[in-house]
């Protein structure tokens, strides 16, 4: 898994939740919404793009030469894999879970952050079998569980993301990350409801 932090994946702007998931991680939570008051709040200014995390070149290399030195070991693949899913590389990155997933398939997290990765390059079909065979041996996975939503969303699906995200929460109860995505399942069945025009987007 990619260090440690959530690997929801988020294929265009689907919804913004998603991106403070992959920062923050299980074990850090998620800050709550800051209140609303009465008065006209001041408008906020723009918020300044998080930048991407930039790649060592050296240490690219020091993993490739271990990659190499070791064609048995996943961990410089996973790595290799994880720092350009980081920088949002998502060719590089596919390239590296796949290789690494070549040595030890039945990996989960890196089965389903390359999911995540197809979905972000804009390929959720390709994201949706990843997550469905991490599902088919861990039905409880959460990251599988969040980003089968999210790439049933991009392929137009609603009704099914919305029944991913149900049993997410039906699996998860209690987990306090996860009050958004009811909120967000929410939204879909009340678009649908005004046979609204379908959210979200596919592909990027």
């Amino acid at each position: 898994m990619r260090r440690d932090t959530i690997a929801y994946s988020l294929a265009g702007t689907v919804f913004g939740f998603a991106l403070g998931y992959m920062a923050a991680g299980w074990n850090g939570g998620m800050p709550a919404p800051a209140p609303v008051t009465a008065a006209a709040a001041p408008a906020a200014a723009p918020a300044e793009p998080t930048p991407r995390p930039t790649i060592d070149p050296d240490e690219v290399k020091a993993l490739e030469s271990l990659a190499v030195r070791q064609p048995q070991d996943t961990s410089a693949r996973v790595e290799l894999g994880n720092m350009y899913m980081d920088a949002q590389r998502w060719d590089d990155a596919i390239r590296w879970y796949t290789a690494a997933l070549e040595i030890a398939p039945d990996n989960p997290d890196v089965a389903t952050d390359l999911g995540a990765c197809y979905v972000h390059s804009g390929r959720p079909a390709e994201g949706l079998t990843r997550f469905d065979a991490v599902l088919r041996k861990n039905p409880d996975h959460r990251n599988a569980l969040f980003n089968r939503g999210v790439a049933l969303l991009n392929l137009g699906r609603q009704k099914e993301a919305a029944e991913a995200w149900e049993e997410l929460l039906r699996r998860h109860p209690n987990d306090p990350q996860l009050t958004r995505v009811r909120s967000r399942i929410d939204e879909i069945r009340a678009t649908a409801s005004a046979g609204s025009a379908p959210v979200g987007a596919a592909g990027r």
